[in-house]
């Protein structure tokens, strides 16, 4: 019977593939594929047919098409019917699922991030507690984006977490019926300044581009001293491509080439050209962009940058300059598949072409193509879009990284709002008490290990294999206690920034994502160089004057 079984679905798949293969029979490539199709059957067969142990097939399967499309780049996906609501596109701007996301710290899963008015924040649920288990089934041993993959699911349909709320040691059983959660993509607009106003998109989803032309539209209207706006793309993985070509129409005329998508299939190549009449076409405009800033937020910003439309501040965005389709290939079951790149008006691509673990990594200039913008200035393709201004993240400093990674920030601000039931408005509240923040990472387990201290206990295993460790012991121990006052150094260093993440991190648990970026205004040193750049007219047109 399993040989019989063996062989029917051994056939199925050679007869499915060999009628893909007639179709491309003019192909060159025509002997080659035919002859893979061939073996790959065999071997699947076999390998099913004389194992010494039962195998999955359909487990099997999944594992040689998923290193298939794994060889390629990271985003061609192959969607078994287990993850496709993960891979549902919420076009309309909707969350499906309880409105929150996991994080790990260590060997647990902590919600983080909910949303208002979201299934887990009408539930009770707050940032900082653990999840156990979901529907019975434990957690542990679960990536963040498998228990993610979990929460979401279709609205109406019920959850049962076991929830560890922050604090004790008693887990609760708490039931959530999942929904649809709206999530702005201009959460904020507002001056930053007497003469900057400010917007922050956070994603591409439907009314993207309606939703920044009225934000600037209603700034202007009420502040007519208006000189200059900064546009807000730090974060912003993208979205749909018509909205980024509509957000660039907000400051670029009718029929300018925002972005042209080329592939293999020359019917399916295309340009982008903006449609309508701008808003305002000379106000001056910054805007931000860092290692995050992905896809939509970089033909945007690189289409400004082109166009010589504005400054650019920040640091080198993502890198993700190709075009996904999306195609059923039986069984609910889906390809994601890249089939073109997206080339903005200079005619570069901003694709990274080299990653490591499924992370682009940096180019150096001296191997990237250079092209001109409309003005004559140099850019450059290949791994992401260079800001014209280059400014340093605060959360790609170690320390400081290593506290958002640990979540010991997202741990302080729930032991600090224990008992509250609420603060000042979100642009008002501040937080200064940084003894307290310090006592707590004493009291913790918290250990920021630089890169000093790697090479310090590299150094010293090879020490001990050579047995000469006990000889050095007292000058290692010296060392170390160096590198930890060290720590203190750079931890007082770094006060103000850390400071600011945690205050962002207490306003977000009473006025959400709006009230974090609100509060983040304050004293965000990105933002304060975005308007010393606007307010600075000679410096402003001596960045985007040719060399």
């Amino acid at each position: 019977m399993k040989t019989t079984t063996t062989r029917l679905i051994a056939l199925l798949i050679a007869l499915g593939l060999s009628t893909a293969a007639f179709r491309v029979a003019e192909d060159n490539n025509y002997f080659e594929i035919l002859k893979n199709i061939e073996i790959f059957t065999n071997l699947y067969k076999e390998l099913n047919t004389n194992y010494v142990d039962e195998i999955d097939p359909g487990k099997l399967m999944r594992t040689g098409l998923e290193s298939m499309v794994g060889s390629l780049d990271p985003f061609t996906n192959y969607i078994p019917e287990s993850r496709i609501e993960e891979f549902r596109i919420a076009s309309e701007g909707k969350y499906r699922g309880i409105g929150a996301t996991v994080r790990r710290k260590g060997e647990e899963l902590v919600l983080t991030d909910l949303y208002e008015d979201s299934p887990a924040n009408r539930s009770g649920l707050k940032a900082g507690d653990r999840i156990l288990a979901i529907d019975g089934k434990t957690t542990q041993g679960k990536t963040p984006s498998e228990v993610n993959e979990i929460l979401q699911g279709f609205p109406g349909s019920e959850v049962t977490l076991s929830v560890q709320p922050f604090g004790t040691d008693k887990p609760e059983e708490v039931t959530l019926v999942r929904g649809e959660v709206s999530i702005a993509n201009v959460p904020y607009s507002g001056m930053v300044s007497d003469e900057v106003g400010y917007i922050n998109l956070t994603t591409f989803t439907r009314d993207a581009g309606k939703n920044v032309q009225k934000a600037l539209r209603d700034l202007q209207r009420e502040n007519p001293d208006m000189e200059g706006v900064i546009l807000d793309l730090r974060g912003n993985g993208g979205g749909l491509l018509t909205e980024a070509v509509n957000v660039v129409n907000t400051f670029v005329p009718k029929g300018e080439l925002v972005v042209s998508m080329r592939g293999k299939l020359e019917n399916r190549n295309r340009d982008f050209k903006t449609m309508a009449e701008a808003i305002d076409t000379d106000i001056r405009v910054a805007v931000l962009i860092n290692s995050k800033s992905a896809s939509a937020s970089e033909i945007v910003s690189g289409a400004i940058q082109d166009l010589d439309r504005g400054v650019l501040l920040g640091q080198r965005s993502y890198g993700k300059g190709l075009v996904q389709n999306t195609m059923d290939v039986g069984y609910n079951s889906q390809l994601k598949v890249t089939t073109a790149k997206y080339y903005i008006p200079s005619g570069r691509c901003i694709q990274s072409v080299r990653y490591k673990d499924g992370e682009p990594l940096q180019i150096p200039d001296e191997e990237r193509s250079q092209f001109k913008t409309r003005g004559g200035r140099t850019v450059l393709d290949g791994g992401g879009v260079k800001p014209d201004v280059t400014l340093e993240e605060a959360r790609d400093v170690p320390l400081i990284k290593s506290l958002d990674d640990g979540l010991w920030i997202v741990d302080f601000a729930s032991v600090y709002c224990q008992g509250m039931d609420s603060i000042s408005d979100a642009r008002d509240f501040v937080f200064r008490d940084f003894e307290t923040f310090s006592a707590f990472l004493s009291d913790s387990e918290y250990h920021f290990e630089s890169a000093a201290e790697k090479e310090l206990k590299a150094f010293e295993e090879a020490l001990e294999d050579s047995g000469e460790a006990p000889q050095v012991s007292e000058e290692l121990a010296i060392l170390y206690r160096k590198l930890d006052e060290s720590t203190g150094r750079v931890m007082e260093m770094r006060r103000e920034e850390i400071l600011s993440l945690i205050q962002q991190e207490i306003v977000s648990r009473f006025y959400f994502h709006r009230g974090r970026v609100e509060n983040g205004l304050n004293n965000d040193p990105q933002v304060i160089a975005a308007i010393e750049v606007l307010m600075d007219q000679d410096r402003y047109a001596a960045i985007l004057k040719p060399e």
